[in-house]
């Protein structure tokens, strides 16, 4: 499970919510429940606590499961789960694909923030 710092939305309209209230950057992250996707998100959940903590007070961290969050899943053109997106306004600064180490997480968000 992610980490405390990390939020983690019920619904489509819950991440939205947290998108109009974060004050900073929020980095998201799409995870999936089924067979293929479970260990590959568990890892990104690891990471993303541990950059939720380093980054704390920076950016906002999300955890979104592609299964219950469609619109957003759409919205942002993702389309597999370990995915990760920095959002400033709601509008997207840049993506990623994973599972990505913390290393690499880490460089991501030094070239976008």
């Amino acid at each position: 499970m992610a980490a405390k710092r990390v939020h983690q939305p019920r619904e489509d309209a819950e991440f939205d919510f947290i998108l109009r209230v974060s004050e900073g950057p929020v980095l998201a992250y799409f995870t999936g429940s089924w067979p293929k996707a479970v260990e590959p998100s568990r890892v990104m959940d690891l990471v993303m606590g541990g950059i939720a903590d380093e980054y704390a007070g920076r950016l906002t961290a999300v955890r979104v499961d592609i299964t219950r969050h469609p619109v957003a899943t759409e919205r942002y053109g993702i389309t597999g789960a370990t995915s990760y997106v920095l959002l400033r306004g709601g509008e997207v600064v840049a993506q990623g694909a994973g599972p990505a180490s913390t290393v690499e997480v880490r460089e991501f968000l030094e070239q976008h923030l």
